[in-house]
């Protein structure tokens, strides 16, 4: 529950509580409150300010940090893991695992990838394949054919602070 204060209403004192949630100019005056995660939910936000996030539907099973590509999947939006040896660049990337065919929320690159595990900060990745990250990049003779495409840096073991930059197919 919120933290409420006292606040006169109609004349008496009455505990009043802050909101975690916004329905709308119905709730215009009100105080918000911020959610169990420390956070203001993003209804108090104005149109068009949020996540910078795309939903789509899976077409495999994805794992919380894989890095995916979006793709026309017979005349709809859908999702599948990036791999640089078949040409599926990284879009974004998933901090949650969802299954085939259901809904995916893909968080677009220039964010943080906070959804990894076994980094060294400091280290710059790449885009691997079925998802995955590589830490050295891709040899333009012995990788012919493959999609080069710088991700980010480290930031710790967990993090990646993405970037979008063009792939380069070699």
């Amino acid at each position: 529950m919120a933290q409420g204060f006292i606040a006169v209403v109609s004349g008496k004192l009455k505990q009043v509580f802050g909101i975690t949630a916004s329905a709308g100019a119905g709730d215009a005056g009100k105080i918000p409150a911020l959610d169990a995660g420390g956070k203001l939910d993003i209804s108090f936000l104005p149109t068009g300010i949020g996540a910078n996030t795309v939903p789509a539907t899976a077409s495999e099973a994805l794992s919380a940090g894989d890095f995916v590509n979006l793709f026309n999947n017979t005349g709809s939006l859908g999702v599948r893991k990036a791999d640089n040896s078949n040409g599926r660049v990284a879009h974004g990337y998933v901090k949650a695992a969802v299954a085939s065919a259901a809904a995916a929320t893909v968080y677009r690159l220039n964010t943080t990838n906070d959804a990894k595990t076994g980094m060294t900060g400091g280290d710059e990745h790449w885009l691997g394949t079925g998802g995955a990250t590589i830490t050295t990049p891709l040899d333009p003779v012995t990788d012919a054919g493959k999609v080069m495409q710088y991700l980010g840096i480290a930031k710790s073991a967990t993090e990646l602070v993405t970037v979008e930059e063009a792939p380069v197919t070699l």
